[in-house]
């Protein structure tokens, strides 16, 4: 299997994560990003929309990083990543859509800003960036993860921008539940960090 990445994209380290995670071994191939390597016609044949992350995996060509994430937990998993009942079904895939609405336009772009300078409001990300983790803070105060009683690809979807929200001058500091659910992620046999950009802003 291969997966077309950028070392620095959280959207790609949730999905080298979970090949981790589930032990699967796989190629990582990095796409230059910062030389426009994901908008030419070779990477665009993989994924039209012209981002990272994507998988190959014998010929099946999966992109968005939700996506993976469903297509290896259904795959390559136990049901224990992806519940098979309604309700449980139900309660990753709202973190899944969190991940791809306030954790993107939160944390993941208060980061872009601090690091790579994108022309973004700043005080708008931080602000649905705290919002989101008062939210995640009341959450896991009564449970150990995300989406119920037992690890899922929603923990696997959060994970990587909310570990890295300091360095887009997100504080996790006010958050002891948020910080001992990364710290609970971090301990899962097979897990792998994502690359530090820079000292981080906020504690």
């Amino acid at each position: 299997m291969k997966l077309y990445r950028h070392e620095l994209s959280g959207h790609a380290h949730r999905v080298e994560l979970f090949l981790s995670l589930l032990g699967l071994d796989h190629e990582l191939v990095d796409v230059d990003l910062v030389n426009g390597e994901h908008k030419q016609e070779a990477f665009r044949a993989l994924n039209p929309f012209g981002q990272v992350p994507v998988i190959d995996d014998d010929g099946t060509i999966v992109s968005d990083s939700n996506a993976i994430l469903v297509y290896l937990a259904k795959k390559y998993g136990t049901a224990t990543w992806l519940p098979e009942d309604a309700e449980g079904a139900a309660r990753v895939t709202r973190w899944l859509s969190i991940a791809a609405g306030p954790v993107a336009f939160g944390p993941a772009t208060a980061r872009l800003i601090t690091i790579f300078g994108a022309p973004l409001d700043a005080e708008r990300a931080k602000t649905i960036a705290y919002g989101l983790f008062d939210v995640m803070e009341q959450e896991l105060a009564t449970r150990d993860w995300l989406a119920g009683s037992t690890v899922t690809i929603a923990d696997i979807a959060g994970y990587s921008y909310i570990a890295h929200a300091p360095e887009g001058d997100v504080s996790l500091e006010p958050y002891p539940q948020i910080r001992a659910w990364l710290k609970r992620i971090e301990g899962l046999e097979g897990f792998v960090p994502m690359k530090a950009t820079k000292v981080a802003l906020a504690a």
